[in-house]
């Protein structure tokens, strides 16, 4: 029998839920501006173990997840919000397990992708908030048209 790495699939990839957790550290980091830097330093770290991290190279234990949620504001719950019944099922833990109705009923939200936060803060640092009225009108015309 093959030995698996603690964490890893049996063909030695990141299991799922590791990069999905990355993913979700990487679009906070985002959404508050910060650099891997920036959140290296606050944590101790160095910006290439953040990169492990945000690509689920490496996986991020209890309390370094408690660590990076306290430095970026949030819960540890939002590291697994949005995580997909399909992505839950390929951990290589005990299938037998029942995915909860939430995962099941939900589906991936368009609307937290890494471009929609930084139109968002875009559009929140616009000065000219007259303009930025008329590009939120122009916005919903264009979505509303065929």
């Amino acid at each position: 029998m093959k030995k698996t790495i603690r964490g890893r699939l049996e063909d030695n990839t990141p299991n799922p839920v590791d990069i999905h957790v990355g993913k979700r550290i990487r679009l906070r980091r985002l959404m508050l501006q910060m650099t891997q830097q920036e959140l290296a330093d606050k944590l101790g770290l160095t910006f290439q173990q953040i990169q492990k991290y945000e690509k689920g190279k490496n996986r991020v234990g209890a309390s370094r997840l408690w660590d990076i949620a306290q430095v970026m504001h949030t819960s540890t719950d939002f590291f697994f919000e949005d995580m997909d019944a399909a992505t839950a099922a390929l951990s290589p833990r005990d299938k037998d397990f029942s995915v909860s109705e939430k995962f099941l009923l939900e589906k991936i939200e368009p609307y937290r992708s890494e471009e929609i936060i930084r139109l968002t803060n875009a559009y929140l640092h616009m000065r000219n908030r007259a303009g930025a009225r008329a590009l939120y009108d122009a916005f919903i015309a264009f979505a509303k048209s065929k």
